[in-house]
């Protein structure tokens, strides 16, 4: 399934697998000039391709290795000849992506491997030029990407346009504030958080200032909770009423319990 949108000098595609006519779960890759930022998943990598048929594209930047932002990596390098840019730290797991849990293959396909290079500091288009930002939290070798003259960043999977109840395996709670502060702290006028759902935040500067400040918030409680000797159910089900739904889907690898052990830990 792929819905096309446009935002300013941008087209947004959002792609999510088809099941029984709904879709599953978006995720959305940005065209802007020749650049693709993200690929999708491999469920949808030709419907993809098919849309972009007839559309400049040399170069595709992936903003972390996760199988649902570079299903469509081989496909573009084989057929349009694109060249792939990544973290460094990124760059082996794309070219072998490792083994998925079985939701996560139900759900986005595990990628072929393709054949990224490390991504410099600074990426130039015919009109725009975007400073590449280090910004791990959710999982190591995540980037942003930001356009400071339009205020454009790109955020991958740091900020998806809500509040969360659940950390999974590679969430690193502290990475995470510090790289939210870090885009923050850059002085733009302009702040639209381009996220890798559905998600554009024309109020990004705001959103994401009260995310951090949620999240400090939820960190200060859950380790006042602890100190008063509450275990991490308790504090589970004083902080958000009980456990995550996905804490069954993924046998555990996304939980609210993990976020709360990650809160507890946190460097705020």
């Amino acid at each position: 399934m792929i819905e096309i949108g446009e935002y300013q000098e941008i087209t947004q595609i959002k792609l999510s697998r088809e099941i029984n006519g709904a879709p599953l779960f978006w995720v959305s890759a940005y065209l802007v000039d020749d650049i693709l930022i993200d690929t999708g998943c491999t469920h949808t990598a030709r419907s993809l391709l098919d849309f972009l048929d007839g559309r400049k594209i040399s170069r595709v930047i992936n903003t972390h290795y996760h199988e649902d932002h570079i299903g469509a990596n081989r496909l573009l390098q084989d057929r349009r000849n694109a060249q792939v840019f990544a973290h460094e730290w990124a760059i082996p797991h794309i070219m072998n992506p490792p083994k998925l849990p079985h939701y996560r293959e139900q759900a986005w396909g595990r990628p072929d491997g393709s054949n990224p290079v490390a991504i410099p500091n600074i990426i130039e288009t015919e009109r725009f030029r975007f400073d590449v930002i280090e910004t791990p939290g959710h999982c190591q070798g995540h980037i942003a990407l930001v356009e400071p003259n339009r205020g454009w960043t790109f955020s991958g999977d740091l900020f998806i346009g809500r509040d969360l109840n659940v950390a999974g395996p590679e969430t690193n709670v502290t990475e995470m504030l510090r790289s939210m502060k870090k885009l923050l702290s850059m002085d733009w006028k302009d702040f639209v958080l381009l996220t890798s759902l559905r998600t554009i935040r024309k109020d990004g500067r705001d959103a994401l200032s009260k995310f951090v400040a949620g999240y400090e918030g939820l960190a200060f409680k859950a380790k006042s909770l602890a100190a008063k000797g509450m275990d991490t159910r308790s504090i589970v089900n004083q902080l958000f009423g009980q456990e995550s739904v996905f804490d069954a889907i993924t046998a555990g690898q996304y939980s609210s319990a993990n976020l709360v052990n990650l809160l507890l830990e946190a460097e705020i």
